[in-house]
Protein backbone atom coordinates (compact mmCIF):
# COMPACT_ATOMS: atom_id res chain seq x y z
CA UNK A 1 0.00 0.00 0.00
CA UNK A 2 1.09 3.13 -0.76
CA UNK A 3 1.62 5.79 1.83
CA UNK A 4 1.41 9.69 1.28
CA UNK A 5 3.55 12.14 2.66
CA UNK A 6 2.45 13.14 6.12
CA UNK A 7 2.31 16.63 7.31
CA UNK A 8 5.29 18.12 9.71
CA UNK A 9 3.80 19.01 13.16
CA UNK A 10 6.57 21.70 13.79
CA UNK A 11 7.76 19.35 16.81
CA UNK A 12 10.61 17.54 15.06
CA UNK A 13 13.97 18.74 15.57
CA UNK A 14 15.85 18.21 13.00
CA UNK A 15 15.49 16.75 9.76
CA UNK A 16 16.83 13.10 10.75
CA UNK A 17 13.67 13.22 13.39
CA UNK A 18 11.45 13.87 10.27
CA UNK A 19 12.74 11.22 8.02
CA UNK A 20 12.71 8.74 11.43
CA UNK A 21 9.41 9.26 11.79
CA UNK A 22 7.95 8.73 8.39
CA UNK A 23 10.00 5.60 8.26
CA UNK A 24 8.40 4.01 11.46
CA UNK A 25 4.75 5.45 9.55
CA UNK A 26 5.32 3.49 6.82
CA UNK A 27 6.36 0.12 8.72
CA UNK A 28 3.08 0.25 9.99
CA UNK A 29 1.27 -0.19 6.80
CA UNK A 30 3.75 -3.69 6.28
CA UNK A 31 2.69 -7.03 5.36
CA UNK A 32 5.17 -8.35 8.69
CA UNK A 33 3.27 -8.59 11.88
CA UNK A 34 6.83 -8.51 13.52
CA UNK A 35 7.81 -4.61 11.78
CA UNK A 36 4.29 -3.31 12.30
CA UNK A 37 4.21 -4.11 15.98
CA UNK A 38 8.42 -3.01 16.13
CA UNK A 39 7.58 0.16 14.53
CA UNK A 40 4.13 1.08 16.97
CA UNK A 41 6.14 0.25 19.85
CA UNK A 42 8.87 2.90 18.53
CA UNK A 43 6.24 5.41 17.97
CA UNK A 44 4.57 4.73 21.44
CA UNK A 45 7.93 6.09 22.71
CA UNK A 46 7.91 9.50 20.91
CA UNK A 47 5.45 11.25 22.60
CA UNK A 48 3.08 13.55 20.84
CA UNK A 49 4.59 12.50 17.90
CA UNK A 50 4.36 9.19 17.67
CA UNK A 51 0.25 9.53 19.40
CA UNK A 52 -0.16 11.52 16.49
CA UNK A 53 0.43 9.20 13.96
CA UNK A 54 -0.86 6.39 15.88
CA UNK A 55 -4.01 8.12 16.03
CA UNK A 56 -4.21 9.21 12.34
CA UNK A 57 -3.49 5.58 11.39
CA UNK A 58 -6.17 3.93 13.73
CA UNK A 59 -8.99 6.61 12.38
CA UNK A 60 -7.93 6.41 8.79
CA UNK A 61 -10.36 4.53 6.91
CA UNK A 62 -8.77 3.11 3.76
CA UNK A 63 -6.01 1.87 6.16
CA UNK A 64 -6.05 -2.29 6.37
CA UNK A 65 -7.25 -3.97 9.54
CA UNK A 66 -3.47 -5.04 10.36
CA UNK A 67 -2.51 -1.51 10.51
CA UNK A 68 -4.94 -0.45 12.89
CA UNK A 69 -3.95 -3.29 15.22
CA UNK A 70 -0.39 -2.17 15.22
CA UNK A 71 -1.73 1.17 15.77
CA UNK A 72 -3.64 -0.02 18.93
CA UNK A 73 -0.66 -2.14 20.30
CA UNK A 74 1.39 1.23 20.04
CA UNK A 75 -1.40 3.32 22.04
CA UNK A 76 -1.04 0.69 24.63
CA UNK A 77 2.45 0.82 25.03
CA UNK A 78 2.75 4.22 25.96
CA UNK A 79 3.72 5.29 28.99
CA UNK A 80 4.24 7.86 31.36
CA UNK A 81 2.15 10.99 30.51
CA UNK A 82 0.80 9.99 27.56
CA UNK A 83 -0.82 6.68 28.93
CA UNK A 84 -3.59 9.09 29.72
CA UNK A 85 -3.61 10.59 26.51
CA UNK A 86 -3.63 7.26 24.67
CA UNK A 87 -6.57 5.86 26.72
CA UNK A 88 -8.51 8.72 25.49
CA UNK A 89 -8.10 8.28 22.27
CA UNK A 90 -9.01 4.14 22.51
CA UNK A 91 -11.93 5.73 24.25
CA UNK A 92 -12.66 8.04 21.19
CA UNK A 93 -12.69 5.06 19.19
CA UNK A 94 -15.33 3.17 20.94
CA UNK A 95 -17.68 5.57 19.49
CA UNK A 96 -16.37 5.84 16.30
CA UNK A 97 -19.15 5.18 13.60
CA UNK A 98 -16.28 2.33 11.60
CA UNK A 99 -16.83 -0.81 12.58
CA UNK A 100 -13.41 -1.99 12.56
CA UNK A 101 -12.05 1.13 14.51
CA UNK A 102 -14.75 0.08 16.72
CA UNK A 103 -13.59 -3.62 17.21
CA UNK A 104 -9.72 -2.51 17.52
CA UNK A 105 -10.24 -0.03 20.26
CA UNK A 106 -12.08 -2.64 21.91
CA UNK A 107 -9.94 -4.59 21.65
CA UNK A 108 -7.38 -3.08 22.90
CA UNK A 109 -9.08 -1.49 25.82
CA UNK A 110 -9.75 -5.24 26.97
CA UNK A 111 -6.14 -5.67 26.55
CA UNK A 112 -5.21 -2.99 29.17
CA UNK A 113 -8.02 -3.37 31.47
CA UNK A 114 -6.60 -7.11 31.64
CA UNK A 115 -3.30 -6.05 32.43
CA UNK A 116 -4.15 -3.59 35.16
CA UNK A 117 -6.21 -5.88 36.36
CA UNK A 118 -3.50 -8.37 36.93
CA UNK A 119 -5.23 -11.17 34.17
CA UNK A 120 -3.18 -12.45 31.81
CA UNK A 121 -6.45 -13.50 29.51
CA UNK A 122 -4.26 -14.83 26.28
CA UNK A 123 -2.23 -16.83 27.98
CA UNK A 124 -1.75 -20.48 27.39
CA UNK A 125 -1.35 -21.39 31.25
CA UNK A 126 -3.77 -18.92 32.82
CA UNK A 127 -6.68 -20.96 31.30
CA UNK A 128 -7.22 -24.15 32.90
CA UNK A 129 -7.35 -27.75 30.68
CA UNK A 130 -5.32 -25.78 28.14
CA UNK A 131 -2.32 -28.01 28.66
CA UNK A 132 -4.07 -31.24 28.93
CA UNK A 133 -4.49 -33.32 31.83
CA UNK A 134 -1.42 -32.98 33.85
CA UNK A 135 -1.63 -29.25 34.05
CA UNK A 136 -5.38 -28.94 34.30
CA UNK A 137 -6.79 -28.51 37.77
CA UNK A 138 -3.66 -27.93 39.39
CA UNK A 139 -3.98 -24.26 41.36
CA UNK A 140 -0.74 -24.36 43.02
CA UNK A 141 0.84 -24.46 39.63
CA UNK A 142 2.98 -27.57 40.34
CA UNK A 143 3.40 -30.39 37.18
CA UNK A 144 1.97 -33.63 37.77
CA UNK A 145 4.51 -36.47 36.26
CA UNK A 146 2.63 -39.62 35.45
CA UNK A 147 4.20 -42.73 34.22
CA UNK A 148 3.53 -44.00 30.41
CA UNK A 149 3.27 -47.31 29.97
CA UNK A 150 5.34 -48.87 27.63
CA UNK A 151 4.49 -50.74 24.44
CA UNK A 152 5.99 -54.02 24.20
CA UNK A 153 7.86 -54.28 21.07
CA UNK A 154 7.99 -57.50 20.33
CA UNK A 155 11.41 -57.95 18.91
CA UNK A 156 14.47 -57.19 20.72
CA UNK A 157 14.46 -53.77 21.09
CA UNK A 158 13.08 -52.61 17.46
CA UNK A 159 9.37 -51.21 17.13
CA UNK A 160 7.22 -53.00 14.98
CA UNK A 161 6.31 -50.37 11.55
CA UNK A 162 2.37 -50.64 10.84
CA UNK A 163 1.19 -54.17 9.25
CA UNK A 164 4.21 -56.43 10.93
CA UNK A 165 6.34 -55.98 7.95
CA UNK A 166 9.08 -56.85 9.73
CA UNK A 167 7.51 -59.68 10.38
CA UNK A 168 6.64 -60.63 7.35
CA UNK A 169 10.36 -60.05 5.59
CA UNK A 170 11.64 -62.30 8.58
CA UNK A 171 9.84 -65.22 7.51
CA UNK A 172 10.49 -64.87 4.09
CA UNK A 173 13.66 -64.88 4.44
CA UNK A 174 13.38 -68.25 6.24
CA UNK A 175 11.52 -69.95 3.96
CA UNK A 176 13.77 -69.37 0.97
CA UNK A 177 17.11 -70.92 1.39
CA UNK A 178 19.71 -68.99 0.08
CA UNK A 179 22.00 -70.32 -2.57
CA UNK A 180 25.45 -69.41 -2.55
CA UNK A 181 27.63 -70.30 -5.59
CA UNK A 182 31.72 -70.39 -5.61
CA UNK A 183 33.22 -67.84 -7.86
CA UNK A 184 35.23 -69.29 -10.21
CA UNK A 185 39.31 -68.42 -9.93
CA UNK A 186 40.98 -67.66 -12.75
CA UNK A 187 44.01 -68.18 -13.75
Amino acid sequence: MRVEKRKVSGRETSEAATKLLEKLRERLFFGDASARRCAAFKLSWMQEDGLDILKEVLFKNDAPITAKYAAGYGLRSMNGRMKKMALEVITEGLTHPGSSIREVCSHTLRLLTDRAEGRASLQPAARTGSRGSAFSGSRTGRIVIRDIPRRSTGLTGIRRPAGNRLEQTRLRREREPVIVRPRARVH
